[in-house]
């Protein structure tokens, strides 16, 4: 049975999501179309702009991304606490930056004199606006149709660029979290159009790489220990992802190295499950990611009986980690 939104983004589970979307028909709409040889991968940079904008507006931060030329994922972070600071003023011009303000939101802002019924739907418009910009699927819905309608307006055409609403998967703890980063910045290396994560072009890893490092992508842990960071350190991540990249590469130069990556020693996940759990990423879960206890509880919470991925969990997550 299909569920709401508002039920399976839950910030009591977890902060943390893997979104997915694809394009109408999984289409080459974003790349080089195969068939007839017409490149659309400048759209791929549109998507990447549009993410780098939204994310500056909404309580949402990005800790992983890959663009492909049918799909996109992204690994966010819920920070309603950032909207929620915000005073109305600043609300206001944020939302004003993606949609029309309605004209006694802009008599107000310019500090004309409105009446107290005016002020009083002024009032009404910042709250609904604050609760949106705190909001994955108003997020969402915002990339989407801004580039929806660019690609129709290029094509001169109309109809659906996107298949349907994007698909989200909870991240309940930090192995979830980490499996799906790698599985996230990987994607480029598995679908065979790039070697390495420096050459993984529109990836949120070639940006960190290249140390382009922007406010929309949420930091590594530091030893200063910023609680508002991933809870991983970016040496241990980035040695995990190139060691997990040249698995993925059976013919690429060089035997796959013995030793197993600190980060995966650390979180007690086996070498082997490690590498079937990224092969299969996709067939292992559904709409939640993590042990099997945290699966248990999201089911109580949701009324159910079973969830896809309990055999996933009991496969990767079943060895409790150590501390950093």
């Amino acid at each position: 049975m299909t569920r709401p939104r508002k039920e399976l983004v839950c910030l009591d589970d977890t902060p943390y999501y893997h979104v997915i979307c694809r394009c109408v028909r999984r289409a080459f709409l974003c790349g080089v179309d195969r068939y007839s040889g017409h490149s659309y991968e400048h759209r791929r940079g549109w998507i990447q702009a549009r993410l780098d904008m939204l994310c500056r507006l909404f309580g949402i931060e990005l800790c992983a991304y890959a663009i492909m030329s049918n799909h996109y994922h992204l690994v966010v972070r819920l920070n309603p606490k950032a909207i929620a600071a915000l005073d109305d003023a600043a609300v206001i011009d944020r939302w004003g930056q993606v949609f029309s303000l309605p004209l006694t939101v802009q008599r107000w802002r310019q500090g004309v004199p409105i009446s107290i019924a005016e002020r009083q739907v002024v009032n009404g418009l910042v709250r609904l606006w604050r609760e949106r910009l705190m909001s994955l699927s108003w997020f969402m819905r915002c990339l989407n149709e801004g580039i929806a309608r660019t690609a129709n307006a290029e094509d001169d055409c109309t109809g659906r660029f996107w298949e349907g609403r994007f698909k989200s998967q909870a991240l309940l703890d930090e192995k979830a979290l980490l499996t799906c980063m790698a599985y996230v910045d990987l994607n480029p290396i598995r679908a065979g159009i790039a070697n390495t994560p420096e050459t993984s072009d529109y990836t949120a890893i070639q940006r960190r790489i290249g140390g382009r490092q922007t406010p929309i992508l949420v930091p590594f842990h530091s030893r200063q220990g910023d609680r508002e960071s991933l809870p991983f350190y970016f040496p241990d991540y980035l040695e995990l992802v190139d060691w997990t990249g040249r698995a993925i590469l059976a013919n690429r130069p060089g035997a796959i190295p013995e030793f197993l990556p600190r980060i995966l020693r650390r979180l007690a996940i086996p070498q082997d499950a490690w590498r079937q759990a990224l092969d299969g990423y996709a067939d292992h879960f559904h709409t939640v990611i993590g042990p099997l206890d945290k699966l248990k509880a999201r089911c109580a919470r949701l009324r159910q009986h079973w969830l896809c991925g309990l055999g996933g969990a009991k496969l990767l997550y079943s060895v409790p980690p150590r501390l950093i």
